[in-house]
């Protein structure tokens, strides 16, 4: 029955080149630069069967659940420890569905890889190379291709997003406009400036952390030893935190050397999960921007003798996509427009939110614009 599937998903046949070209020229670059264990590039077919396969096993169910599996193009030889299955599986949505259950965890992928001119399921490796293919399915119809950039304690580059008819690819480029924050650039996997890298890895994992617990949240970063942030919160703040929490700041401040160790980045992920909870309490977590928690619960108020915010920019980091000039309320409720206020006021700091739907947008003062800019980028963190 597997072969009586009628038509294929479109958008496979579509964004396959794309994709293909993407990492052509990525490895290309690695292998200019001397990287000798860069991944494979998998032509345009193999390309669209991962994803054609994909997107039909998400819309199945096994016994009710929604199959959650990613999908790494690699040989066995290239992925450390592999776990090698006796019979490959075919690549196809009921193989894929009903092996789901036990590759849902993050962290570990279905090997795919050519055998005798068809593509087959191999087994299973946690460990894959530098700019391996990877296609992750997210939720029903909705397809990430990404990948891996070498380092084990940073996210994945987001290549492309694809739900339903839809297709958005990453613009590489966005890194590059003016006023772009450190967290935009760390996400596309692009050249930041070498003081900050350490520092937008650290707000990366912080903002997956806030966006996972599903609930809504925004963190507020104001600059230390600043007095003028209380300007623009309403008193008393419900859960101030005295002295200021300081666990990830101290772990922030260590020397590059030690955040290799294991034990360094598990305390770093235990720190950050900490926060990430918080961000849950109704109101804004507020923290230095060199990551002291001050408060959390806090309500955002506009600043005395300010104008009230009633345009920003709008920005998304995908090829098409153009800024817009809105009213902060079409971006979402009370928190972004508490959020964009708060930017707009405090122009040193940065407002970090989280929608419940899973939207996140980065608001931050632009001297460019001369208004607050606000980088939609839920794109890059799935």
């Amino acid at each position: 029955m597997e072969r009586m599937k009628v038509q294929a998903y479109p958008a496979a046949r579509i964004v396959a080149p794309r994709i293909q070209d993407y990492f052509a020229r990525h490895l290309a670059n690695a292998h200019a630069r001397g990287v000798a264990d860069a991944a494979s590039v998998p032509q345009i077919e193999a390309i669209e069967a991962m994803i054609d396969a994909a997107f039909w096993a998400s819309l199945r169910r096994e016994e009710g659940y929604v199959p959650r599996i990613s999908l790494a193009f690699v040989s066995p030889r290239e992925a450390a420890h592999p776990l090698t299955f006796e019979r490959s599986l075919p690549l196809s949505p009921g193989a894929l569905t009903r092996v789901a259950p036990a590759v849902e965890r993050a962290g570990i992928h279905l090997g795919v890889w050519p055998e005798e001119d068809e593509l087959r399921v191999w087994g299973t490796t946690h460990t894959i190379p530098a700019l391996c293919f990877v296609l992750e399915v997210a939720a029903p119809g909705l397809l990430v291709i990404k990948h891996h950039r070498g380092e084990e304690a940073v996210k994945f580059v987001n290549v492309a997003v694809l739900e339903a008819d839809q297709i958005k690819m990453v613009d590489e480029r966005a890194s590059m406009q003016p006023d772009c924050p450190a967290l935009l650039t760390s996400l596309l996997g692009f050249d930041a400036p070498a003081p900050s890298v350490e520092s937008a890895d650290v707000l990366v994992q912080l903002a997956v952390s806030m966006r996972a617990h599903g609930r809504g949240g925004s963190i507020l970063f104001v600059p230390p030893r600043s007095e003028a942030w209380h300007e623009s919160i309403l008193r008393p703040v419900p859960y101030a935190v005295t002295p200021a929490f300081i666990e990830l700041a101290e772990l922030y401040r260590e020397p590059p050397d030690d955040r290799r160790r294991q034990t360094w980045q598990e305390a770093l992920a235990r720190a950050v999960e900490v926060i990430g909870g918080l961000t849950a309490v109704d109101g804004a977590t507020i923290m230095t921007t060199q990551y002291e928690l001050l408060a959390f619960g806090a309500k955002i108020a506009r600043r005395k003798g300010w104008a009230l915010v009633e345009q920003v920019t709008v920005t998304e980091p995908v090829q098409g996509g153009a800024a817009a000039v809105v009213h902060p309320n079409q971006l979402g409720g009370t928190r972004h427009q508490a959020a964009a206020q708060f930017a707009h006021d405090q122009r040193d700091a940065m407002a970090l939110v989280a929608s419940q739907d899973g939207r996140f947008t980065v608001f931050a003062w632009s001297p460019n614009d001369g208004m607050v800019h606000a980088h939609r980028i839920e794109t890059l963190l799935l």
